[in-house]
């Protein structure tokens, strides 16, 4: 009778051992897919960082959106799917929280960045910064919406170059333009255009931030490097979107990849790229 007993209790162990190996393969085997929505100026740094996530989450697959801060609010608060924001401006995620589209307790300052005045190699420019940028032939902005073009606008405002408004990112690039005399801007969608347009020569000079000039060195010159006095500090925040369509899996991985993108090893990359990790 113990023997049966003893047999049955060994029958019972293995099924349930077995079970177990099965659970823990599937756990391992099993995917999830995180989208984030980042700022374009990000585009180069998040892929690196996403390449080192892989290496110890390799069932994460991370799809990503790269384009102005704006565009991607616009198309969360159109519904799009989408997990993870990261803004390159604090406006944009503000708007967000205050429509309710972040996980609360999931917001966090990343990183600072700095604007520049930048010309291509060789050009020959007259311009030694912000104060006379007028005096190029034609300069390179990105649009008010756009956070690199706001603070831009910020900056000039602070200089003295622009009336003072409620919101910089309200002045219009034809406002710019006349302020500086009727420079010729070429208006541009994002900051990833604006290096891009300088940077093959089709401009003077342009306004980017420090982070874009990395990869560009041998094609761009920075002139002067504005003060955070002048544009105000250039905060870069990330949050968990609200995804009604994400099961747990894929809003714990979420989560898990904002920790990641938030730690002590993802901030020696961001410094790599020109980033001030030094935020509060």
């Amino acid at each position: 009778m113990k023997k049966k007993i003893l047999a049955a209790m060994l029958i019972t162990a293995c099924v349930l051992g077995m079970a177990g190996c099965q659970n823990s393969a599937s756990d391992k085997n099993s995917e999830t897919t995180v989208t984030i929505f980042a700022a374009k100026s990000l585009n180069r740094v998040v892929d690196e960082l996403i390449t080192m996530y892989h290496e110890d989450k390799p069932n994460v697959k991370i799809v990503t959106s790269y384009d102005s801060s704006g565009t991607l609010m616009t198309q969360i608060e159109e519904g799009a799917a989408c997990d993870v924001y990261f803004s390159a401006a604090q406006k944009q995620m503000d708007q967000l929280e205050e429509e309710k589209l972040v996980v609360e307790g999931t917001r966090a300052n990343v990183v600072n960045n700095q604007v520049c005045v930048v010309t291509y190699k060789d050009s020959g420019t007259s311009v030694t910064g912000l104060s006379d940028i007028a005096k190029a032939k034609s300069f390179a902005l990105a649009d008010g919406s756009v956070p690199v073009g706001k603070y831009t606008r910020q900056a000039l405002v602070n200089a003295g170059m622009l009336p003072i408004t409620e919101d910089a990112a309200d002045i219009t690039t034809a406002e710019v333009s006349e302020a500086l005399g009727g420079i010729e801007i070429n208006e541009c969608a994002n900051v990833d255009a604006v290096a891009a347009a300088v940077a093959e020569g089709s401009n003077e000079v342009g306004m980017v931030y420090k982070s874009d000039t990395c990869g560009y060195e041998d094609k761009l010159e920075i002139l002067e490097t504005v003060s955070y006095e002048l544009t105000g500090n250039v905060i870069y925040p990330i949050a968990q979107i609200v995804n009604d369509e994400a099961d747990d899996a894929q809003k714990k991985s979420a989560l898990d990849f904002i920790h990641f993108l938030t730690s002590d090893t993802a901030k020696e990359v961001y410094e790599k790229y020109y980033f001030d990790t030094n935020v509060e």
